[in-house]
């Protein structure tokens, strides 16, 4: 079991190491192609996401970009 802060919540992921793209399946993320994710505080490159390993403690953010609306 590893812990990890999603979102601002201290979460237990039921795995020793996780990537990204692990992450983002586990957590059922909708259309995970139109997010972006931040890692302790820096932008994880997409190309990256199945490499990048999380590391106990990891602060990750799922960001949803809207686009829309007009004045």
């Amino acid at each position: 079991i590893m812990k990890l802060i999603i979102n601002g919540q201290e979460e237990n992921i039921a795995a020793e190491t996780v990537t990204i793209t692990e992450l983002l399946a586990l957590k059922s993320v909708d259309r995970p192609d139109m997010v972006s994710v931040e890692v302790n505080g820096r932008f994880a490159q997409r190309p990256e996401f199945a490499s990048t390993s999380l590391k106990p403690g990891d602060a990750v953010e799922f960001l949803y970009f809207m686009g829309g609306g007009s004045i």
